[in-house]
């Protein structure tokens, strides 16, 4: 029969030993190990050395020692073999430390912390002089809590590097310049990083939970659904490629085009316990693509239709067989002159935009007094439509500014043709201008259709149109507010629009004195 001593100290290991088997947080459960370990072998003082993954020991947590004397117990530790259960001369080692700490230890007593065959540390527990000297059973009783220890910090240390791992991978998913989500088999969004919130405006807590095809709805260019008809999920490919792509509209009106490649994860019974999507914004990529089509098809429309105009006409006037009176020949050349000018206008807008995206813009700087320019803007453009009436409002003081006059006609005869063009039911276009301490600006105002707030800073693209059935039924390449926008600049200034669907346009240009 155990001592009464004994006894106590078995049932004692047992409840601390229950507690440490309960506790994860490794910086937790070493305090508990070092206060338990202590108090169980009536020490004065404590210290737990940990190994690193380079392989030395450095001190994890103390007790009874002042933390600027704890790196001078090094001697210790210091050069002890990891695969050695005991340490070496540890009276001698005892000695230096203390010395070199100034206190008046005696005696220590150390076991290793060993699990899975591998060393993790020690457990030193010290004593005062004059105390009484440890025993076997004293030893026995810490061999005991040392392997219960170890096994604790070993679940504690694979917990923790658990949780690293998934800070790491959070931190990875949500600084990842592309969009990545993660559904279970079931398509239920479990995560949704930053960069889909940016991307899509719809934030995490709307997301997480709800099923991805109808949080992210993804739709093809003719508006079928790609998640209900495409979705690799449901319809594995036999490539093996978990890819789909689609365009997603934003509350805002603006399209993202989303590029998705699905990994599946597996369980160790092969079976399938989620999906990370990572989802790649492709829309300048697609625009790109627009844009070589859209190039296309101005080339074949709008530079082929005054061509074959031209022909006709210029084939139909040099007929031999037909005698044509001079009426007829008349406006026949003046068709051909029309059409002419319009392929000569064509051609210099793609040779300026040609310039403008190699940087080889150069002005003409003059004295030019804007109020007069928008005046023969407005004459020359007047004949052009009998549906709209003008309005010209500048104050009397609009000072001249200093400028290209060609370029600045050029920008403001753009967006007095747009204003034409886009109000096909009249109206009245307003001209108008006012000043500040260092800069003049200029308006044009129209009745029209006006432009989805999504599609305002994108006008000003390169060969971009507003994608809707009034905008298609006229003309256009989609150069002119380009060229607007670099003329403005290349002047230091800068041009902005203003504009409601169905309310109209006024476009703002702001020029420097």
């Amino acid at each position: 029969m155990l001592p009464d001593f004994q006894l106590l100290q078995r049932n004692y290991l047992l409840r601390i030993s229950q507690a440490m088997s309960s506790q994860l947080d490794l910086r937790a459960l070493l305090k508990i190990i070092m206060e338990n370990a202590v108090e169980l072998l009536a020490g004065q003082a404590g210290l737990i050395v940990l190994r690193q993954q380079n392989g030395n020991l450095t001190p994890a947590v103390s007790i009874g020692l002042p933390r600027e004397v704890v790196p001078d117990f090094a001697p210790l530790w210091e050069d002890v073999p990891a695969n050695e259960d005991g340490i070496p001369d540890i009276a001698r080692r005892m000695a230096l430390a203390a010395r070199a700490a100034h206190i008046p230890l005696r005696q220590v007593v150390a076991l290793p912390l060993n699990a899975e065959g591998k060393n993790r540390g020690y457990i030193f527990i010290f004593r005062m002089r004059g105390a009484a000297s440890f025993t076997e059973n004293d030893s026995d009783v810490l061999r005991t809590f040392a392997n219960h220890a170890a096994i604790a910090v070993h679940n504690a240390h694979l917990y923790r590097q658990i949780l690293n791992e998934r800070e790491r991978l959070n931190a990875i998913i949500e600084n990842s310049g592309d969009g990545v989500m993660m559904v279970n088999p079931f398509r239920i969004i479990k995560t949704w990083n930053s960069t889909l919130v940016k991307l899509t405006g719809i934030s995490t807590e709307d997301a997480i939970g709800k099923p991805c095809y109808a949080v992210l709805d993804l739709k093809t260019r003719q508006g079928v659904s790609v998640c209900h008809t495409q979705c690799p999920i449901l319809h594995p490919p036999e490539s093996g490629q978990f890819f789909a792509e689609g365009f997603h509209e934003r509350k805002d009106g603006m399209r993202i085009a989303f590029a998705d490649n699905y990994s599946p994860m597996f369980d160790e019974n092969n079976q399938v316990t989620q999906y990370i999507a990572n989802m790649r914004d492709v829309t300048r990529q697609r625009e790109a693509d627009d844009l070589r089509e859209t190039l296309l098809a101005v080339i074949s429309h709008e530079l082929k239709t005054p061509v074959s105009i031209i022909k006709g006409y210029a084939g139909t006037l040099a007929r031999e067989d037909a005698h044509w009176d001079r009426q007829t020949l008349h406006e026949g050349l003046a068709v051909i002159e029309e059409e002419a000018d319009k392929l000569n206008a064509l051609i210099t807008n793609f040779l300026e935009a040609s310039r403008l995206q190699a940087g080889s813009l150069k002005l003409h700087i003059t004295e030019v007094f804007l109020p007069e320019m928008v005046g023969e803007a407005v004459k020359t453009l007047r004949a052009t439509t009998e549906d709209h009436t003008f309005s010209i409002t500048f104050p009397e003081d609009f000072p001249t500014i200093r400028g290209d006059y060609e370029r600045l006609n050029q920008v403001i005869t753009n967006l007095i043709s747009n204003a034409i063009k886009y109000s096909p039911a009249g109206g009245t276009i307003r001209i108008g201008g006012e000043t500040t301490a260092t800069t003049v600006r200029f308006f044009v105002a129209d009745e029209g259709i006006g432009i989805p707030a999504a599609e305002q800073e994108l006008i000003f693209e390169r060969f971009h149109r507003v994608d809707n059935g009034l905008t298609r039924k006229a003309p256009g390449t989609g150069l002119g507010l380009f060229l607007v926008k670099a003329v403005v600049q290349a002047h230091g200034g800068s041009v902005w629009v203003e504009s409601a669907v169905g309310a109209g346009s006024t476009f703002w240009v702001e020029l420097p004195k």
